[in-house]
């Protein structure tokens, strides 16, 4: 692993075992404990992550994730010590994407880490490639293979009919360019009678017992 890290956190002892540990996974690192460098270094170095306390003892990480986001893209998870929710809520309206609340397990950390930074890899790889290119989907909890044919949802493997498959990996393949409603449109007009609007409850939720009943069609969440 050669991906860059950025650590922000004012307390010594966190930002020093959270390096440890990313070190010991390969992992670049940039630790500093105040925000004024730690936006320097987002100004000057090439990051593929940044990992960023709240509560700092000149900016908080709220401004430094803004400012991070008038630019970039890559993951941002923050640290909170505190359990409102306010806070996490916060982070995640402003472009984080992921927090921890203090104290945590550092194994945590690193886990998540390789979450975001799979997902941050996986997404530009599939949007550098051509649809004929590309044969998995792992979008919000549902992982698709069009090669070995088979559909999984947080972790659980989903029995589908060809159709099914064929309509799930329609819409996820139509994802990646158009909003919910427009590939429900462009893809179930004219495949039934009923109308657009009934596809996706018929093989989201109503035709296959594996999908969650979650009060609406499964492909409106992803």
């Amino acid at each position: 692993m050669n991906e860059s890290i950025l650590i922000v956190d004012d307390e010594k002892e966190i930002a020093d075992l959270i390096e440890v540990y990313l070190k010991n996974d390969s992992y670049t690192v940039y630790k500093f404990c105040n925000g004024m460098d730690a936006l320097k270094c987002i100004e000057e170095t090439e990051l593929d992550l940044a990992i960023i306390d709240v509560m700092l003892p000149d900016i908080d990480g709220f401004r430094i994730c803004r400012k991070i986001r008038e630019k970039f893209y890559y993951p941002i998870i923050i640290l909170t010590a505190k359990a409102e929710d306010g806070d996490k809520i916060m982070g995640l309206t402003i472009g984080a994407d992921d927090y921890i609340t203090k104290p945590f397990n550092p194994l945590e950390v690193t886990a998540r880490v390789k979450t975001q930074l799979r997902r941050y890899v996986r997404y530009n790889n599939l949007a550098g490639k051509k649809a004929a290119e590309i044969s998995e989907y792992d979008i919000r909890g549902l992982m698709i293979n069009r090669d070995t044919h088979k559909c999984h949802l947080y972790g659980k493997e989903l029995q589908l009919t060809p159709i099914e498959f064929g309509i799930l990996w329609y819409l996820c393949e139509q994802l990646q360019h158009f909003p919910v409603q427009d590939v429900t449109d462009r893809g179930c007009r004219g495949r039934s009678e009923r109308g657009t609007d009934d596809i996706p409850q018929i093989y989201g939720k109503k035709g296959n017992p594996d999908f969650p009943d979650r009060g609406e069609p499964f492909c409106s969440e992803i």
